[in-house]
Order: C-alpha cells, then structure tokens, then sequence
C-alpha cells in the first residue's frame, strides 16, 4: 500500500483518537464480533437511525460540522451516507454500522462504528477509520470456527481478504428496485445479464411489470427488458434472481475489434486533444512499442494520478472530469483510461456490473462497479484500475485479471436502443433507466448475493 503523506497520517490518527473517545468501552487490539446472538433483535433500520442520531447530535454540537482535531488541524467533516449494506445486527445490544464521513478537502474516510443499546438509546462504544479515499488501513477475516469476525493487518491479508476470489466462484444475485410515485406514463430499460465465456447466467425467478418485452441493443448485443408503466405501476417492485457460476478473467483470444466502437468518442469518452497530448506525453519513447506495453504506461498514469473519492460531479463516466478533478470513482477512472487508450490507437471498451463481497457469503452490494479492457496483441486483456488504485498490493493481478467474484450486466457506453429514450442514448446501464417526459428519474435500486460455495 503506498505511503500515507504526513498530513493524512496525522489526521487519521486525530479521527481515529476523536471517534474513540467518544468511549468509555476500549476497544481490544483485535476487536471480535460474535453473530450468533440470540434474538430479540434490532432491525437494520434502527440500527441506520442510531448512527445517523449519533453524528448528527455531534454535527448540532459543533455548528453544522463533525470536528477533527489534532495539533496542527482543525478538520470539518459532514456525513456523506451510511452503508445500509453493511449494517449489522451482532447480538441483542450490539450492532455494527459502517459510514462515509467527507472533510472539506474533498477527502472521504470510510468509519467503522460498533454500537450497544435499545433503539433510540444506542451509544458508540468503539469506532475505527476503515478507509481514506477507498484505500484500506486494514481488512476483517471470519473464525471458520466460531464464526466471529476480527481485524487484520493488509500485510497479513491474502488476496480473498482483499476483494479478490481467485479461479471460480458461484452465487445467486438479486437485482431490485422499486418504482417511484408515477403520476402519468413513464418508460423504463433494465440491463438483463447473460452468459459469456466467463460467466454461466440463468434467471431463476423475475417479477416485471406487465407487458415487459425484451430488445437488444445493435452494438454491443446487450439484452434489455422494456416496459411502459404509468400511475397503476407507482411503488410496484421489480425483481430479478440470478443463479451465477464466474470464472476469473485473463487475457482471451479474440479478433480484432470494430474500431468504429473501440476507438471512438462517446459523448463522455471524447478521444482526441489533450487526451491525446497527455496519452503520447506518458508514452514517450515507447510510442512505437507494443500496445501491450503502452496500455501498462497509461494503467499506471491513471492510478498515480486519480484519487478514489465519491464526492463533487462523480459517478457519470465523464473523462473530462476526470482529467480536471482527478477524482472520481470506477467510472471516471476507466472512463480516462478508454479515452487515453482510444486516443493513441489501443482499442479499448467498457462494461460494469457488480462485485461480489469476497470477505463474506451472503447480504448488500455496495451498488454497482465498472472495469475496462483493451485490445493488445491479438488478446482482449482485462483491467481494473480503480481496485488497482485502492489496493496497491494487487494493482499488477489488476492488469490483465478480473476475480471470478462479479457479475456482467452490460457492456458499452451510448447505448442506442429501439424503442430508446427521448434523451437519446443512454451513458451506461447497470440500474433501471427510468424516462418521464423526456428526463431520467432515479430508481430505488439494490443489490445482494447468497455465494453458493465457501469464498
């Protein structure tokens, strides 16, 4: 893992002193939580109100701000989300709740916190900073035995620790959503996955609104169901239940591709100008050196030049913004590589999905992820730059591997449909596109997985 600089180490020793003291309960060096408590039990959603009580009694403490303070620094912090995915219900008073805390900077510090009490009495009995900008300080490991979860130092964590599972992997997956106040017609598009090479898929149970129809889109093969919904469909859930068997990605044989889709711009993908300038600046006296090795150069460029943070304008797939902000999250970061890519000649494409916990056999997703690959060497070579950016550890497993743990909902970028949307194309599809007089309205979307073989 690459060196922390001295302002944020100092600063993750002031979160994690703050957030400790807000204890009278020390936390032991390595923290183990029992899961097999025996009920009466909180529901996750009390457990997400305990948290939120929490930070938000501190923020009303402190003039709108949660307060970091060490000596040098006086930090303001504001709640970015809780990761509903993660809460847990550890004994009958003891919980566990995992949250996004943003400082004025721009950084995000992923928190840990560990609870007991009744509902709307619960108190913050230990916390630890889990993550800086998606990088990990440390990972938990589960007793096979007891089934109690401890923390564990990254450089004693093998690669299934650090969301990689290796060979084959095997697990349902659930794919909801949930349909919003509908006051006239509406239009909406869900990715629907299918099998490939590295990915066995069956649906196994599907619960759409009526007259639901599939279609395909011309350039990339994606099927998609369609559906015209109106006021009779408002808070309708739609559900779909896969059974999937995932072998890890390497390098494949392929022919080469169509660069009328592999080299061009997209409307967020531009190829060309300063992409161009900054690609063939990387490359320097490799220029006329294999694909393959100008494609590490410009990996490498995007991992030591972006920074893993879901804050500001993220989460479209704009290279642009991601070459201004140098920020973003798995989208901006292949996003900017395909452009790169794209701009010197290598063929590159874009797919997302979602990845499957590794450290765990069953509960939420923390949404959808995305990942690239590009074309070198009569080979389609796999790339996943961001987890090569969170973990410096597997940044080179990451070019030219994707682990067997994740699913393919789509693939491409400016999908273009028929029946499409008025909106024209859409970026990328891994939740429910969903059109209301001409504008995309969010979706209630989530995902979870029951692993069928032991991770």
């Amino acid at each position: 893992m690459r060196k922390l600089n001295q302002f944020h180490f100092s600063l993750f020793l002031a979160v994690f002193g703050l957030l400790f003291s807000c204890s009278q309960n020390k936390q032991a060096e390595n923290l183990v939580v029992n899961q097999e408590s025996s009920p009466p039990k909180v529901s996750i959603a009390e457990i997400e109100e305990g948290i939120k009580a929490f930070i938000a009694d501190q923020t009303e403490k402190n003039d709108g701000f949660f307060p970091v303070k060490d000596e040098n620094h006086d930090m303001k912090m504001k709640l970015v989300r809780v990761h509903t995915e993660y809460l847990s219900n550890l004994g009958p008073k003891s919980h566990f709740a995992c949250v996004d805390l943003v400082d004025e900077s721009g950084d995000v510090y992923d928190v840990d916190f560990f609870m007991e009490g009744e509902p709307g009495g619960m108190d913050v009995t230990s916390t630890t900073v889990h993550k800086l900008n998606g990088k990990p300080f440390y990972s938990w490991k589960q007793n096979k035995e007891d089934k109690t979860w401890f923390k564990l130092p990254l450089e004693q964590s093998n690669n299934a620790l650090l969301g990689v599972v290796e060979g084959r992997d095997e697990f349902e997956f659930y794919y909801t959503a949930q349909l919003p106040q509908l006051d006239g017609p509406a239009k909406i598009w869900i990715p629907l996955a299918e099998s490939d090479p590295f990915q066995e898929v069956s649906v196994l149970e599907v619960s759409l609104p009526k007259g639901a129809k599939k279609i395909k889109d011309g350039n990339y093969g994606n099927t998609l169901y369609y559906m015209e919904v109106g006021p009779e469909n408002s808070g309708e859930e739609i559900s779909i239940t896969y059974s999937v068997k995932r072998k890890e990605k390497g390098p494949y044989d392929a022919p080469a591709p169509e660069k009328s889709l592999y080299l061009a711009s997209t409307k967020l993908m531009p190829t060309g100008g300063r992409f161009e300038e900054i690609a063939k600046e990387e490359i320097g006296d490799k220029i006329n050196d294999s694909h393959l090795i100008q494609a590490r150069v410009l990996y490498d460029y995007v991992i030591d030049n972006m920074k893993y943070a879901k804050v500001g304008d993220y989460g479209k797939g704009d290279s642009n913004y991601a070459c201004d902000s140098k920020t973003g999250n798995c989208t901006e970061f292949h996003s900017l590589f395909i452009s790169l890519a794209r701009s010197v000649g290598i063929p590159a494409r874009f797919a997302i999905g979602a990845s499957i916990p590794s450290d765990r056999n069953e509960g939420g997703i923390d949404g959808y992820h995305c990942w690239a690959e590009f074309y070198a060497d009569g080979k389609w070579w796999p790339v996943d730059i961001s987890e090569g950016n969170k973990y410096a550890a597997l940044a080179t497993y990451y070019f030219g591997r994707h682990p067997a743990n994740r699913i393919e909902l789509s693939r491409g970028r400016d999908l273009k449909l028929t029946p499409g949307p008025q909106a024209g194309p859409i970026n990328f599809l891994a939740y429910p596109y969903l059109e209301i007089e001409g504008k995309e309205v969010k979706v209630s979307s989530k995902f979870s997985f029951q692993r069928k073989i032991k991770a």
